[in-house]
């Protein structure tokens, strides 16, 4: 299965450590996304925008050891899919988004963690700056839809590329 992740999860050393069989398949951006920071990375629907970040290949037990960090059984977090394409082949990828809207910065620690993680990818900087002066200028307003349901990734639909 395929993984976007787009905050501390692109640090390769903290997925290492966290998902050992996760591999690493490469940056992507996420389009008509945009980061935001609620103290912790998360993404929003927006038309337009672009999110970068990376893409994993990850188990079904990396997927429960995400599930856990992202806070998935409290509901700090909510599992869905987006459509990527990867070699020419559209496949569904996870992706956690925030039930939170409240906006503020991350810690410093935090930001560093993903610094490393935009590093690890080749991932330009800017657009993780961007997002951070956005929450700090507390500018960002959010469209969120209502909450879905989520399914396993067990269930997820196969692609014609599995």
């Amino acid at each position: 299965m395929l993984y976007f992740a787009y905050g501390s999860n692109l640090n390769i050393d903290q997925m290492a450590a966290r998902c050992p069989c996760a591999r690493p398949v490469g940056p992507f951006d996420l389009v008509d996304h945009e980061l935001v920071f609620r103290g912790v990375a998360d993404i929003v629907a927006k038309p337009g925008a672009r999110v970068a970040g990376g893409l994993w290949r990850i188990t079904e037990e990396c997927e429960k050891a995400l599930d856990r960090y992202e806070g998935v059984a409290s509901e700090l977090y909510r599992k869905e899919f987006v459509t990527v394409e990867v070699d020419g082949c559209e496949e569904r990828a996870l992706v956690y988004m925030m039930n939170r809207t409240s906006v503020f910065p991350p810690s410093s620690d935090y930001l560093s963690t993903i610094a490393e993680g935009f590093r690890d990818f080749g991932i330009a900087i800017e657009t993780l700056k961007d997002a951070v002066l956005r929450s700090v200028s507390g500018t960002w307003v959010s469209p969120r839809s209502p909450r879905k349901k989520t399914r396993p990734a067990s269930n997820s639909p196969r692609t014609a590329c599995t």
